[in-house]
């Protein structure tokens, strides 16, 4: 019966923690409104040891909250600020460590930006080649990056529905550089051996 009992106690557990929702911390983070978050950069200490983590999934409750919905707002009104704008973003720099990603879709009609949740690229296709990419947590520097231009993208929606895609050209290096992000990883840790190395200029940023 004690057996019993504590099987049922480590289900109930498992399924709470499976379940629960953002932590008051990550709730403070998110606030409320539509107003632009501030984005994490290197040049900060705290900023760039908190960007250098790992990022945890999201869950169902996560995705169908509030807070989720108010994320998404503020994160999308931050990549379009006209003084630093940006082609994608992903939750880490805007303190939130969750595998969340907004990208703007270049190979669909308007050229929307989209939110992606718990991301994963599941295939690296060819060609593979040298592109100039900058980041919104890495001001003022720019580097020469050897991305796929081909990739397959499992993710889950904003319903929390599993999806697959086949994503080509500028788009996909995109997403590579975002979900990147997610595992904190900058794309400076990928320019070493590139043929041009780093410069210094202002354009896209991701």
């Amino acid at each position: 019966m004690k057996l019993i009992l504590a099987i049922i106690m480590t289900i109930s557990l498992s399924t709470t923690s499976c379940q629960r929702g953002f932590t008051e911390a990550e709730k403070a983070t998110i606030g409320t409104g539509n107003n632009m978050m501030p984005v994490m950069s290197i040049d900060n200490e705290k900023d760039s040891l908190l960007i250098r983590k790992k990022s945890k999934p999201l869950t169902k409750k996560d995705v169908l909250s509030e807070e989720f919905a108010t994320l998404c707002r503020r994160m999308l009104k931050t990549v379009r600020n006209p003084e630093n704008e940006g082609v994608g973003i992903a939750a880490p720099q805007v303190g939130i460590l969750r595998r969340l990603v907004a990208v703007q879709r270049f190979d669909k009609e308007g050229e929307p930006f989209e939110f992606y949740v718990n991301p994963e690229i599941v295939e690296y296709g060819e060609p593979k080649e040298y592109g100039n990419e900058g980041c919104l947590s890495v001001p003022n520097h720019r580097g020469e990056v050897l991305r796929s231009r081909c990739i397959t993208l499992r993710y889950r929606d904003l319903q929390f529905k599993r999806q697959t895609e086949i994503i080509e050209d500028f788009t996909a290096v995109i997403f590579q550089h975002e979900i990147d992000h997610l595992d904190g990883i900058l794309y400076i840790d990928r320019i070493s051996d590139t043929p041009n190395g780093e410069v210094a200029e202002e354009t896209t940023k991701q």
